[in-house]
C-alpha cells in the first residue's frame, strides 16, 4: 500500500469514526443536538426507540472498524455504516426535506467507500481466510 493511500484510509476512517461515534452517542444518549434530535424520528416516520438500536450499532462498528485483525466483522460494519447512511439519506428525500438534511449522510456515505476502498490488506475479508 502506497502512502497516498494509507493517507486517504486514515483520514476517511477517522472522520467516519467521528462522525459514527458523535452520532451513536447522540442517539443513544438522545441528547439534543443541532443537526438531530428526538423530533427528527418521527419525522421521518421512524419509532424513538430506533434511536437506541442505530446508537449501539454505531457504536459497535466504530470499533470494528478501528481494531486490528477481524476483517469479517469490519465487512459487516461497513455494511451496517452503507445500509445507515443509505437509508438516512432516502428517508430524508423521501419526506421531502431540503438538501442541508440528506446531503450529510451521502458525504458521510462517500466517506465509508473511500475508508472501505482504501482499507489495508490486513484489514480485507477473503474467502482464502477461512481455510
Amino acid at each position: 500500500m502506497i502512502k497516498r493511500e494509507k493517507i486517504f484510509y486514515w483520514v476517511a476512517t477517522a472522520l467516519l469514526a467521528a462522525a459514527m461515534l458523535n452520532s451513536g452517542i447522540i442517539q443513544l444518549f438522545r441528547i439534543k443536538a443541532a443537526l438531530y434530535d428526538v423530533t427528527t424520528m418521527p419525522h421521518l416516520g421512524y419509532p424513538i426507540y430506533f434511536l437506541t438500536i442505530l446508537g449501539v450499532w454505531k457504536l459497535l462498528g466504530v470499533v470494528a472498524i478501528l481494531v486490528p485483525r477481524f476483517p469479517l466483522i469490519k465487512e459487516w460494519a461497513y455494511a451496517g455504516f452503507f445500509f445507515t447512511l443509505s437509508g438516512a439519506a432516502i428517508s430524508h428525500i423521501a419526506v421531502g426535506d431540503k438538501a442541508n438534511e440528506w446531503g450529510i449522510s451521502l458525504f458521510l456515505l462517500t466517506v465509508t467507500a473511500v475508508s472501505w476502498y482504501f482499507r489495508p490488506a490486513t484489514r480485507k475479508f477473503s474467502i482464502s481466510k477461512l481455510d
